[in-house]
């Protein structure tokens, strides 16, 4: 089996339909408050569909500690972030014999093989790291025994914060030769060794900003090394500065590439927030969205816009968290300038978090550390006032064994297609069915073709797929939160680490009541197992 069935077998993404709920009515709407940021900047999704789905599968096979008869012969392959199938067979015309099997964690089994079978057994590792599986079988008559062992490393990874810090932009030489990045071609951004980030890094949370746009196009960041896919990271206008949060695999050189998919030349900033790696770290504790501020409302913090060159500080954690999944909005903003979000108690370092112009309402997916307290300050980069939303999408804890599996980009829903479940109903959603298996998926979602204000809200679905098929699924309550906000015209993305909830079902729904399209790329997943 191809690593590609192998993924998409474990991922088991389902279609979904649209679940006709209740629409509310425009004069309904009309009365009280919105529930969320209405506009928003201009990003979102290449054209054309994804091609391909794999992970770093890998398959070990054994090598010889011992040699007699009977031939014993090994191979692993990784089936989930901590766990391994174990094939074992012996050689032709060996009878059934107990093979005894020490998976290198302290703990061991005995399984039945013979020569006109292959035995498969399964182990998860609490812990991960590489381990050395050891296979012995012995033949009580002839007095024989062979022994085999395995070297394997587990598939996930987990997270480690760091900085926020800058490691290119193209503007002043960081990270990169200075100067534009011309249309369609790329440059490498060296990322494990860099600094204090470690060799051996698998994947990399970076906020990436196009920037001094003159041109419409798009970006892709992928790791060094591997074909270009075919999903965008980020999409621009003439004109625009634009952000996105990347969680992007890393190549075996240890560099990234950012390419430049549009005619003219851009600039490029890239700050790392942390990486992941195939070692204990933190693991993702992921949760339906909760607005934790809302300076509109006074929600968590002072109410009123903050001020220019201001900020704030919230605690958006509890003891044992190191960083925290948030989408981040700034709304209102009076002047054109950016928010920085940095772990409590430090210095706000020269990066940012969300760019935005006068009059404009724009989120970002941010992965921040947090300070000693599980607090975050959030600062206004800006000269004059702007209001901010902040929610909480999930923390990495110490005490979480949820890692990161990477896969290469794959469209799971795309309206504009034919063969797609149909328009994105206005005030309405689509379901997207996953594996039961996972517990939060990495998305980039992107809506296009916009003919009026709106936002997307994301968020698990309390119903299962069954509930659905036999027509029995009750509507969702619809979410209060933002994943994004759009104007007419505008294309615009934001990545979303999305919580499966209890059946592995996500909703994304069309708050707006003008036509839109939805486009929604997957980047990976954290896995419990």
């Amino acid at each position: 089996m191809s690593a590609a069935a192998v993924v998409a077998a474990s991922i088991g993404f389902i279609p979904g339909t649209a679940q006709a709920a209740d629409p509310v009515t425009p004069a309904a709407r009309a009365a009280g408050p919105a529930t969320g940021p209405a506009a928003g900047p201009a990003t979102g999704p290449a054209a054309g569909p994804a091609s391909g789905l794999a992970a770093g599968f890998e398959t070990f096979t054994s090598t010889a500690a011992g040699s007699a008869q009977p031939s014993l012969f090994l191979s692993a392959r990784n089936s989930s972030a901590h766990g391994f199938e174990l094939t074992t067979s012996l050689g032709r015309g060996t009878p059934p014999l107990d093979t005894v099997i020490d998976w290198g964690d302290g703990a061991t089994e005995t399984v039945v093989a013979s020569g006109s079978s292959e035995t498969r057994t399964k182990h998860i590792y609490k812990e991960l790291g590489e381990y050395t599986i050891k296979a012995t079988v012995v033949d009580p008559v002839l007095g024989t025994q062979d022994t085999k062992e395995v070297r394997v490393r587990t598939l996930g990874s987990e997270f480690t914060p760091y900085g926020p810090t800058r490691l290119l932009d193209t503007r002043d030489g960081t990270g990169a030769v200075k100067g534009k990045v011309q249309g369609y071609s790329s440059i490498r951004l060296k990322v494990a060794g860099n600094g204090g980030i470690p060799t051996g890094v698998t994947a990399v949370a970076l906020n990436v900003t196009a920037t001094n746009t003159t041109g419409g196009g798009h970006l892709n960041v992928f790791a060094s090394g591997t074909t270009r896919p075919t999903s965008s990271n980020i999409n621009f206008e003439a004109g625009q500065t634009v952000p996105n949060l990347v969680i992007a695999q890393v190549g075996a050189d240890g560099y990234v590439e950012l390419y430049n998919g549009g005619w003219e030349p851009v600039d490029l900033i890239a700050d790392v927030t942390g990486h992941f790696d195939r070692q204990e770290a933190s693991g993702y504790v992921p949760q339906a969205p909760v607005r934790v501020v809302d300076t509109r409302y006074g929600t968590g913090t002072q109410r009123g816009p903050v001020a220019g060159q201001g900020s704030f500080t919230v605690k958006v954690a509890e003891p044992g968290a190191t960083a925290v999944a948030l989408n981040v909005t700034a709304t209102n903003p009076q002047e054109a300038g950016h928010l920085t979000v940095h772990p409590a108690g430090q210095a706000a370092p020269a990066t940012s978090s969300v760019n935005f112009t006068a009059g404009q309402t724009v989120a970002n997916s941010v992965i921040v550390p947090v300070g000693k307290d599980g607090e975050i300050t959030v600062r206004n980069g800006s000269w004059a006032p702007s209001d901010v939303i902040v929610e909480l999408v999930g923390a990495y804890r110490t005490s979480s064994a949820v890692a990161y599996v990477p896969v290469t980009p794959v469209r799971l829903t795309d309206t504009r297609e034919i063969w797609s479940k149909g328009p994105w109903p206005a005030r309405d959603y689509l379901w997207q069915a996953f594996s039961t298996q996972q517990e939060a998926w990495v998305l980039n979602t992107a809506v296009t073709n916009t003919r009026g204000a709106g936002f997307l809200s994301v968020a698990p679905d309390p119903n299962s797929s069954m509930e659905y098929y036999d027509k029995t699924a009750v509507t969702p309550e619809r979410p209060v939160s933002s994943t994004l906000n759009w104007t007419a015209g505008r294309t615009v993305g934001n990545l979303v680490q999305a919580s499966a909830g209890r059946h592995g079902i996500v909703d994304f729904w069309h708050q707006g009541w003008d036509p839109a399209d939805l486009v929604v790329d997957i980047f990976g997943y954290y896995d419990n197992e």
